[in-house]
């Protein structure tokens, strides 16, 4: 039986995160009995939180894991990630961009992968983000080699022994980057879907803010010059023995 964590990050969604949060449950108890919603609550200064626990009410399979400040993005998603007590860990944000449904194509691929994430086809961003995304690839490319068609689409599908493994330092806009780097590095298979991306109806984006994109720059780089080596499988614990990871040199992408 599929075994599966849903981490949703969220800051000051409290239009959204409700609807989001619902949804993913339904679509959770539709492809399994074992699964939980985990909303990560990055120090919301509306009501985010009320929002989510007025929803765990009803749902015992959702909860709400907090942040007393505001941590950024990167933070959010390892606080979801360490909480997260299932085999497979699911993640996508609370802004209501993506059909969560769509996870019922990626469940059946883990089968025979280790990490299966998405690449929004086609992007709907303003022309401007689009633009700071090609620059980005392009960077992380040039320092690292290939390491996905859409490094921060918010819709990935991995191994919980996968996170148990990669150590994953950045907080910020890095963390995708640096969570795909080191999987690949660790030799974990990858397979890319395409997910549809819809137009946000709320709230506000934070990724195309010149400090966090700053701040990105400066970061990837010292994950360049800092790269760690691939930690050993060793005292991991027994999830980890379901995973044997393979470098074959490329990913499937459909």
């Amino acid at each position: 039986m599929t075994s599966i964590s849903a981490v949703l990050p969220a800051f000051n969604e409290e239009e959204l995160i409700g609807a989001t949060a619902e949804a993913m449950a339904e679509t959770l108890a539709s492809l399994s009995d074992d699964y939980e919603v985990i909303v990560v609550n990055d120090g919301s200064r509306d009501r985010t939180r009320e929002v989510v626990d007025a929803l765990s009410a009803t749902n015992s399979h959702v909860r709400c894991v907090s942040h007393a400040i505001n941590r950024g993005y990167g933070d959010a998603l390892k606080t979801g990630f360490s909480a997260a007590a299932k085999d497979l860990i699911f993640f996508t944000d609370g802004d209501r961009q993506f059909d969560v449904s769509e996870i019922s194509r990626f469940i059946p691929e883990i089968d025979q992968a280790d990490m299966v994430i998405g690449y929004r086809s086609p992007r709907r961003d303003p022309a401007i983000r689009l633009v700071y995304a090609w620059g980005w690839r392009l960077l992380v490319t040039i320092l690292f080699g290939y390491t996905a068609r859409d490094i921060d689409c918010a819709f990935k599908l991995f191994r919980k022994a996968v996170w148990q493994r990669v150590q994953v330092h950045s907080g910020v806009a890095t963390f995708s980057a640096e969570f795909l780097v080191k999987a690949r590095r660790c030799g974990f298979r990858i397979v890319e879907l395409p997910v549809r991306h819809l137009p946000r109806t709320a709230g506000r984006p934070t990724g195309g803010n010149p400090r966090v994109i700053l701040r990105a720059f400066r970061d990837i780089i010292k994950l360049r010059l800092r790269l760690d080596p691939c930690p050993q499988n060793i005292g991991a614990g027994p999830e980890h023995s379901k995973v044997n990871p393979v470098d074959h040199g490329h990913s499937r992408v459909s």
